[in-house]
């Protein structure tokens, strides 16, 4: 996934949520972050960032911020990107687990929850959530970085879909390069730890992907080791 042209600046603070900070060429500025999760090691004060212009109508900041620095490696902190990672990975025929897919349907309602795709092929249909992981630590990606009940009712679907005879996956995509393995944040969500081992002791497949990222693209590259 090719970016649009970027601009360097340096992270100030976090407003709320969904509002950080910036400095950009000596001017301080307002811009948005596509991410609810804590990201508190990705956050500091003073730390360099890269930023992406945006307009639209109604907007109230005029960046989306797009990637920090985590020392020498470069991390998207967008949430929104998994879901179309995967598609494009899924699309180009870059995911071995993935081959026999024949159809791809995004956003669908499944039960009480809307999820990412709805896939089919030669063995029916599988439902597939994916999720945005920028925390790594001691090489290993976790997920989550701060309880998450979404992500909980998730694999609850997941599994429900599995016990009726359809298949389902989770599949964590680790927005940076640097990881060696992927497991669940059990310290930051014991619910979200146990309710994973659940699900994919009732047959949810689970799946972790990393990316390579620069200022000019992000993609998936290799698989990684699940530790539940």
């Amino acid at each position: 996934m090719r970016f649009p042209a970027t601009v360097e600046g340096r992270f100030l603070r976090r407003e709320n949520r969904f509002r950080v900070v910036v400095e950009v060429g000596g001017e301080v500025l307002r811009a948005h972050l596509p991410n609810s999760g804590r990201l508190g090691e990705l956050l500091t004060p003073g730390r360099p960032c890269f930023l992406m212009p945006r307009s639209a109508p109604n907007r109230r900041t005029a960046l989306d911020l797009l990637l920090m620095a985590d020392g020498a490696v470069l991390v998207s902190v967008d949430a929104r990107l998994p879901g179309p990672l995967f598609a494009e990975a899924l699309t180009e025929g870059r995911l071995p687990e993935w081959e026999k897919v024949t159809r791809v349907e995004r956003e669908v309602r499944c039960g009480e929850s809307r999820l990412d795709f709805r896939l089919e092929g030669p063995a029916g249909v599988v439902w597939v959530e994916t999720k945005s992981v920028t925390l790594v630590e001691d090489g290993v990606a976790l997920f989550p970085d701060a309880p998450t009940l979404r992500g909980q009712r998730h694999l609850v679907q997941l599994t429900k879909q599995v016990r009726r005879g359809e298949g389902a996956a989770v599949v964590f995509i680790v927005q940076r390069p640097d990881a060696e393995a992927f497991a669940p944040h059990a310290r930051a969500d014991p619910a979200f730890a146990a309710c994973l081992a659940e699900a994919a002791a009732a047959g949810v497949r689970v799946y972790a992907y990393a990316c390579a990222v620069s200022r000019e693209e992000i993609r998936i590259t290799w698989p990684l080791p699940v530790r539940l």
